[in-house]
């Protein structure tokens, strides 16, 4: 709904889709005996990838530029091809449903060609909520709603401490320290784990 033009609150949200969830989709609908569509898709995908391998690290200014220069002339062609291969290929069949699924993603997958903060995929994020996605049983025994709570909070403290490069332990250890030392109420920013420093480098 954030993304509808009749969005309240703000303009809507673009949406930029994942070319590894359409990958996958390939991947899943080739036979056995493989695919001369699948092969030139994963291909022309793989092509893309390389590209982004070269430009990593880069500001977003450099990376949108090499990718209106090398990128998007792959992907205009991509689009074409697609297009060609839905025309031949039975809608009902595996190949024709993935192709089906990249056509109605499209503007969503072409949306890091304009704005070079944007990634391919989303894989980061899936392996950063993995760990997590797989303890959701574990969750499920927390014993109640508070604990509930207690646990989604210790669990968004570790992972922000892994997306900002600080030990988990560590930050906990001290920052428990720094709270029961009566660290200033007005400083408690300085305890966020992405401005975290180690106690003995606190003043």
């Amino acid at each position: 709904r954030l993304a509808r033009p009749e969005r309240r609150g703000g303009q809507p949200l673009v949406l930029a889709h994942c070319w590894s969830h359409a990958r996958r989709e390939v991947i899943k609908a080739t036979p056995g005996k493989g695919s001369p569509v699948a092969d030139e898709l994963l291909k022309q995908i793989a092509r893309l990838y390389a590209l982004e391998k070269e430009i990593r690290g880069q500001p977003p200014a450099q990376r949108l530029k090499q990718r209106q220069a090398r990128s998007r002339p792959i992907v205009e062609k991509l689009d074409t091809w697609v297009g060609e291969q839905r025309a031949r290929l039975s809608r009902k069949s595996p190949m024709g449903g993935a192709l089906a699924y990249i056509a109605n993603h499209w503007g969503g997958l072409c949306v890091f060609l304009e704005d070079g903060r944007v990634e391919m995929d989303n894989n980061p994020v899936e392996n950063l909520i993995r760990p997590l996605a797989l303890n959701r049983k574990n969750a499920l025994f927390c014993g109640h709603d508070e604990g509930g709570a207690s646990w989604a909070r210790i669990a968004s403290l570790v992972e922000t401490c892994k997306l900002n490069g600080v030990e988990p332990y560590a930050y906990l250890r001290d920052t428990l320290e720094a709270i029961a030392a009566d660290y200033p109420q007005s400083r408690l920013d300085d305890l966020l784990p992405w401005a975290f420093t180690s106690a003995h480098q606190r003043a």
